[in-house]
């Protein structure tokens, strides 16, 4: 039996992932570092003017320069440097005085044999991204490069070894990029799903790129290393490349740590190294062992000058950033009397100035973000009066309309845009007579005897699946007409006095 199947794995805190040997006696814990790929939303490429367009015909966005041939120098596009900028400083950086440098090497996805990037000296460094359970992740970096090329292999596993033949597609080479390398501070799969979400908040709210996973605008590269907990020293860690979805990152990521902590588990050594993540088969594979930088053999682009904005221009872009979604979620949350992360939804669907005014109107805070959390994920709901939704809570809170009533006056007030109380009206919903629905209660409860016995006599568990039946059965023999609390008060009366 491998030592894996001996382990048990539990988060502690809901924030660090843990693995426990049974085997050993021995904790671990996961440590997690991210490098984020982004392209940004440019018209034209890093450094000439070809299209910077996702989709078109293979090799048709290229020429001289992007394809690195003889003769052809490089212009830096203005509009990158703004966008690096803008989200460097969304991300809490500073801004730096940076160089261009070559990193040098041999692959087929780049046709010049060398990257223009970031070395030594990168615009961005030293900020922090925080998430909306409050834990704060420090960025070390966000430096500027260009994209490589498209290799597609034909035959085999997909991978270059076994491949029939490949095909290289320039279009991408030359794309702007920033890589984002956050700090080692993940201690969970959850941990690093919430921090491309954020992350990917924060590039749609700067508009600096579109961040779509699934057309590679937003890749993610995880370290992943393991060590005891308690320890302070890190572990040797495996780069995973390329994933382009929360779910595979955060499949990856468990899957490695375990395979890691199964190799110490039996006395074997960690070997750096770039692996590829399997989804079909839910496992790492390797790919290559890791370069360091100096195989990369770094040297000054020598046809670029230093880049080096400054203040005016760095403080221009400061006061021109939007409202960040950390921010929008502190904001909401005190306006709601909630924890950040419970505002959490209302931002990642850009309800929260809907929210914040609905309460302004006087909205019951918690049912506001009730609605907003549970019934208006739906297309428009964006333009839905403030004012109309404080209306329909009053309504509610009234005992004027029961909770499926409102949901169902709530989606016309998104297509119509009429008050509440019109459609409540037009659909005839009236509040139920409490001896109409005892009578609606009695020919349920006939015919479901066995079932109300259950509910008698059976323990609290047994009983709450049963209310559910019930308050169900009510539900759809009154058209929603029903109060579900009243039906269930009525219930629990009935119980004690059977």
């Amino acid at each position: 039996m491998s030592p894996i199947e001996n382990l048990t794995h539990e988060p502690i805190e809901g924030e660090h992932f843990t693995i426990d040997s049974e085997a050993t006696g021995a904790t671990w814990e996961i440590v997690v570092g991210l490098e984020v790929h982004c392209e940004l939303a440019t018209a034209t490429k890093l450094f000439c003017g070809c299209p910077n367009h996702f989709g078109s015909e293979p090799n048709t966005n290229v020429c001289p320069v992007c394809l690195g041939l003889p003769g052809s120098l490089p212009v830096l596009n203005r509009q990158v440097v703004e966008l690096a900028m803008r989200l460097g400083r969304a991300l809490h950086c500073e801004v730096e005085p940076s160089v261009f440098a070559r990193k040098n090497y041999f692959y087929p996805d780049m046709p010049k044999d060398y990257q223009v990037s970031q070395y030594d000296r990168p615009i961005n460094v030293d900020g922090w991204l925080d998430l909306p359970d409050g834990t704060r992740v420090g960025i070390e970096r966000a430096h500027i490069e260009e994209d490589t090329g498209k290799n597609t292999h034909a035959g085999g596993s997909g991978r270059i070894h076994g491949a029939d033949y490949s095909l290289v597609d320039y279009n991408r080479a030359g794309v702007p990029l920033v890589e984002i390398v956050g700090r080692p501070h993940i201690r969970h799969p959850e941990q690093a799903k919430a921090y491309i979400d954020e992350l990917r908040a924060i590039l749609l709210a700067t508009g600096a790129s579109d961040a779509k996973m699934e057309e590679g605008s937003l890749r993610v590269d995880a370290n992943v290393s393991v060590r005891h907990v308690g320890d302070a020293e890190l572990g040797t860690r495996c780069e995973i490349k390329n994933l382009n979805s929360l779910r595979s990152l955060g499949r990856a990521i468990e899957y490695e740590a375990r395979r890691q902590v199964d190799l110490l588990e039996t006395g074997e050594r960690i070997r750096q190294e770039t692996r590829h993540w399997d989804e079909g088969a839910g496992r790492t594979r390797p790919g290559r062992s890791k370069e360091e930088a100096e195989d990369y053999r770094y040297f000054q682009e020598p046809d670029l000058v230093p880049l080096d904005p400054g203040r005016e221009w760095v403080d221009a872009i400061d006061a021109a950033l939007p409202v960040l979604p950390a921010e929008r979620r502190a904001r909401l949350a005190a306006a709601a009397g909630v924890a950040p992360a419970e505002a959490a939804i209302a931002v990642a669907r850009d309800l929260d100035a809907l929210a914040l005014s609905a309460i302004d109107a006087g909205g019951e805070p918690a049912r506001v973000l009730t609605h907003v959390e549970h019934n208006l994920a739906v297309e428009g709901a964006e333009g839905l009066d403030p004012s109309h939704l404080a209306a329909l809570i009053a309504l509610e809170l009234d005992g004027k309309l029961t909770a499926t009533q409102a949901k169902a006056v709530l989606a016309e007030m998104v297509t119509s845009g009429e008050p509440p109380d019109a459609i409540a009206a037009a659909k005839g919903f009236e509040a139920m007579d409490t001896s109409a629905l005892e009578a609606v209660l009695d020919e349920i409860i006939a015919a479901n005897a066995e079932a109300w016995s259950d509910y008698c006599e059976g323990d609290d568990k047994k009983r709450g699946k049963l209310t559910g039946f019930f308050v169900g059965n009510v539900m759809k023999a009154t058209k929603g007409q029903a109060d579900g609390k009243i039906v269930t008060a009525l219930l629990e009366q009935r119980r004690v006095g059977a």
